[in-house]
């Protein structure tokens, strides 16, 4: 195989690729800083010396101000002076169809607001963004679209190693010929090549599924919107049960039971898994409809294919490690559109020259 097909298909691949490959870059780089970003679109709290209502409370709250509302789930806050969240669907927010986010006071239990989900760009720009750079809002032609440019960014990615083998060793060796503004598009694929080269399988690996038949299946739901039923029992004591058996599990959120007889699920973690697993979502605990602890699903009783998807996906996101890890995703994550402009740039000047 000649250099000249291999430009071809490797120019072909980034032109195909290259807008896609700068938006997923510019949106994966911001949305390692989801939660610390989204605190600016929160309500503050101004705490008193009272002290701090408890997740029975909030539901009450709730109730109270939304009667008919089908609760979905409660997420914790991790610090005492941010606000707690539910979600829920009533029929006052485009007719119950949308997520409506409602944030308390921790200590009142008071509604402080509320806002829309991932379709509420103004108030809730980042779950609007993590839509955007999971499906682009076009829903399954979305997914579709992000595994095919997964493909077809990781083959420009292998095209570009071939093609440039030898320039990698003079990038590396700090070979001063090779630091020219002709050679930019190279200097940065080389610097990034391992982090775009892991970006580009875990995104592939997360959307395979969009190469499964069973995506393509005829699927309609229609949403029934029916008023969450009270609580069967005090939350609060329960989550004190669970405590006691596990006395190292932190609950991040908590998923309501939508019947008298469905069980409640409790996501979190505990402090024994190791760094690489979901510190909010890596075990589930469930409660059956008197509170009582009816099974568990901790990161290491589920099947191995289920904990590499969730190892997975943590390493696409960045979610294994503290601020750090977070800074150096998001500047290599930049990359990424980076190359997509400095390709394009090369692939223009060529054109202009040839003609």
């Amino acid at each position: 195989m000649n250099n000249g097909f291999l430009i071809k298909i490797h120019s072909y691949f980034g032109l195909i690729a290259g807008l896609f490959i700068f938006l997923m870059s510019i949106s994966g780089a911001v949305l390692v800083f989801h939660s610390n970003l989204d605190t600016f679109q929160q309500p503050n709290v101004l705490l008193n010396n009272g002290v701090y209502a408890g997740t029975d409370e909030y539901y009450v709250s709730i109730k109270k101000q939304f009667p008919k509302a089908q609760i979905s789930n409660c997420v914790l806050p991790e610090k005492n002076d941010k606000p707690v969240s539910f979600i829920i669907y009533d029929s006052s927010y485009k007719n119950g169809a949308k997520a409506l986010e409602v944030f308390l006071h921790p200590q009142t239990a008071k509604v402080l607001t509320t806002r829309g989900g991932s379709n509420d760009f103004r108030n809730n720009f980042m779950s609007w963004l993590s839509k955007f750079h999971n499906s682009f809002h076009a829903g399954k032609t979305g997914e579709w679209l992000l595994g095919l440019f997964a493909i077809v960014f990781l083959l420009s990615l292998i095209t570009g190693i071939i093609l440039f083998r030898r320039k990698i060793i003079a990038v590396l060796m700090f070979d001063k010929a090779v630091y020219n503004s002709k050679n930019l598009h190279q200097v940065i694929g080389v610097y990034a090549l391992l982090f775009n080269l892991m970006i580009a399988v875990t995104g592939f690996w997360m959307q395979r599924y969009v190469f499964k038949k069973e995506f393509y299946a005829a699927y309609e739901y229609q949403p029934i919107l029916k008023a969450s039923p009270p609580l069967n029992f005090k939350f609060d004591a329960a989550y004190a049960e669970i405590k006691k058996h596990y006395p190292d599990f932190t609950a991040h959120v908590i998923y309501f039971a939508q019947s008298n007889k469905g069980k409640t699920a409790v996501y979190g973690s505990r402090s024994r898994n190791a760094y690489i697993h979901s510190k909010k979502f890596a075990d589930v605990i469930f409660l059956d409809s008197t509170g009582l602890i009816s099974n568990t699903r901790f990161i290491n009783e589920i099947d191995a294919d289920d904990r590499y998807d969730i190892i997975n996906s943590q390493i696409h996101m960045g979610n294994y490690g503290g601020l750090g890890i977070k800074i150096i995703y998001f500047l290599f994550g930049l990359s990424g559109s980076l190359l997509s402009i400095t390709g394009f740039l090369m692939w223009y000047r060529k054109k202009l020259k040839n003609r």
